[in-house]
């Protein structure tokens, strides 16, 4: 199964970083494509100043190819119905990630660019994680673990554990 990884966020050595991680973990060819304006403001709710990550899978299935997942990488702040941000979600062959609260300065930290990248791979190989049938884990050191916040994030590990592993059908 290849990987497109789809991202208006340039920064060619985190997403190559990424791609690397997906690759030892999933397998298979991994692809990126930089795109200009890849969520735009149709998807923006302008009361929360944030974007529906739901309607962004939905649309980006419509170019979906077969045999392929699509990761949109976005450095806008993502939501989803019910919670008050997402650092991603994955629905039917589309993950979306956002680096948006990835960054330490947006928790008033100083700039550490090695913490950023670790955060960007945990994210990226979470929600592909979704992609490949894989659900939350309840090992909280497990990539697969969900992330109520930063903190979680930065607990996990960035590879799925031994059961998940186990559970992964990939080539």
């Amino acid at each position: 199964m290849r990987i497109r990884v789809i991202s208006e966020y340039v920064d060619g050595e985190a997403l190559e970083e990424v791609a690397e991680a997906l690759r030892d973990v999933y397998g298979g060819e991994v692809e990126i494509q930089i795109a200009e304006n890849l969520v735009d403001d149709k998807f923006l709710d302008y009361e929360r100043g944030q974007y529906d990550a739901w309607r962004i899978v939905q649309h980006y299935r419509g170019i979906l190819g077969e045999d392929e997942y699509i990761l949109l990488v976005t450095d806008k702040d993502l939501y989803a119905a019910g919670l008050n941000f997402v650092f991603g979600l994955a629905w039917r062959g589309v993950a979306i990630i956002s680096v948006h609260r990835l960054f330490p300065e947006f928790y008033g930290q100083p700039p550490d660019r090695a913490l950023f990248k670790e955060r960007i791979i945990k994210e990226a190989v979470h929600e592909v994680g979704h992609l490949h049938g894989l659900m939350h884990c309840s090992d909280r050191r497990c990539v697969m673990a969900f992330s109520n916040s930063i903190a979680d994030t930065d607990y996990k590990d960035s590879r799925p554990c031994k059961k998940c592993l186990a559970k992964l059908h990939v080539p």
